[in-house]
């Protein structure tokens, strides 16, 4: 499936029709340009000036980006700021909480851990009914009865390194009991810093790392801010550097257009000469632009007068349907190549006879021989230089009427030749004038 206007697209790359009320390659001004870089030879200029040009308007674009974000960057800047020095000054170390947490929790318990921890050693190790006291006698007990029995040498061993152990124990009791010591100021202290930490991973994290990790990003983007100034410095250096080659560029497509413009002008004037519009003017507009275009500096148009006294004008006011199909015969001629592969060309020969006919058919042929033409023309000094011949007729089969398009055989190639000399009585002589018009046109294109 597929649009209208999807097939209307493709049919104009496909095929040109040049009559009347028809939209043609001529009366789009934005195919004049092209035809007059083809025929200038500035086609590669113009794609160069293009792509200097899109250079030129995106870094343009960025800068005028870069001005609508200028505010709104600012404030960013500022909120930024004041998080990275607020993060910067609380001076975070990794794992730093939990450090705080667990000396928080000492600091809280200290009359409890030193009056625990004191307590247990006096119980151990201080006066006489210590545990370490009456475990040394029965020690020493146990040990005299060992050389007695030594099958009580193993108890009086363990006996001994439990001493020894519950010693260590002991001492390690009354040093911590010494370390110990209740300080308000230190826990005051502790309880600032963490709520401090606390007030932060409100604002950028759950944990300390996480805060720190925010703060890197902060930083690059930081970066990337301060950076914005000398990014719009170096893109209008680029601008400026740009603008210059887009103005030499330019003037160079500009000048060599306008030195094709009046040899087209010229080498189009003379062909339609030549195609029974003696008195026809063209002209080819270049008209400057305020700012440049993908496609140069200037909007080119063709102008044309058909008769002395008129002011050329466009094409599309003033060109009737055989003026303009004539007219891109003309164009033809002096630039044969083209990207659309089949012309059509109806009302060629309006106004035209005789020997500017025949002229007509030897350009149509010449069109020809790079491109596919279809004239619909009643000349027959017209068609007698076409290779195939299709008639169009009418039929009525059951009360229908149906039009069909057939193609002729040679024989029938001559009688309607004839018929187009003679009318509808077919006579010998036009039958011989037609075929020796054939031959005639068949030798001069051969």
């Amino acid at each position: 499936m597929a649009t209208l206007a999807l097939l209307a697209d493709i049919a104009r790359r496909l095929i040109n029709i040049y009559g009347q009320h028809e939209s043609q390659t001529l009366l789009r001004p934005e195919n004049h340009l092209l035809l007059l870089d083809a025929f200038a030879g500035s086609a590669t200029l113009r794609g160069e000036f293009a792509a200097l040009c899109a250079r030129f308007h995106a870094v343009r674009e960025r800068i005028a980006h870069l001005d609508e974000e200028e505010r709104e960057a600012a404030r960013r800047l500022d909120l930024l700021s004041f998080q990275a020095d607020e993060i910067a000054g609380a001076q975070l170390r990794p794992g730093e909480e939990e450090e705080l947490e667990e000396r928080r929790r000492v600091l809280a318990a200290a009359e409890k851990l030193g009056g625990v921890s004191g307590d247990a050693f006096e119980r151990l190790y201080g006066g006489d009914g210590a545990i370490l006291g009456q475990l040394r006698r029965i020690a020493a007990s146990i040990a005299d009865l060992a050389v007695i029995d030594s099958g009580l040498n193993a108890l009086a061993t363990d006996l001994e390194s439990a001493y020894l152990q519950l010693e260590d124990a002991a001492i390690g009791l009354r040093d911590y009991a010494a370390r110990i010591d209740s300080d308000p100021a230190a826990l005051q202290r502790i309880d600032d810093r963490l709520d401090q930490i606390g007030r932060l991973k409100k604002k950028y994290g759950q944990t300390v790392e996480e805060i720190l990790a925010f703060k890197q990003g902060i930083d690059l983007e930081l970066e990337e801010l301060r950076g914005r100034e000398q990014d719009r410095r170096q893109l209008e250096a680029e601008q400026e550097q740009l603008a210059g080659e887009l103005h030499g560029r330019g003037a160079e497509l500009t000048g060599r257009r306008a030195k094709g413009a009046l040899a087209l002008k010229a080498a189009l004037e003379a062909e339609a000469h030549q195609v029974a519009m003696k008195d026809a003017v063209f002209e080819i507009a270049l008209e400057p632009l305020a700012e440049p275009r993908p496609t140069g500096f200037e909007r080119i148009e063709f102008l044309f007068s058909p008769n002395p006294g008129e002011l050329p004008r466009p094409l599309a006011r003033i060109a009737s349907g055989g003026e303009l199909s004539r007219l891109m015969l003309a164009v033809k001629q002096v630039l044969p190549e083209g990207d659309v592969p089949t012309l059509v060309f109806d009302e060629v020969d309006s106004g035209i006879g005789g020997a500017t006919s025949a002229l007509v058919g030897r350009k149509l042929k010449n069109v020809a021989l790079g491109q596919q033409v279809l004239c619909i023309t009643h000349l027959p000094q017209v068609a007698v230089f076409a290779d195939h011949h299709l008639r169009v007729e009418k039929q009525v089969t059951d009360g229908r009427t149906a039009t069909r398009v057939v193609a002729l055989a040679e024989t029938d190639r001559t009688r309607e030749v004839a018929r187009m000399l003679a009318g509808t009585t077919i006579t010998e002589s036009a039958l011989s004038h037609a075929a020796e018009m054939l031959a005639s046109a068949s030798a001069l294109t051969a």
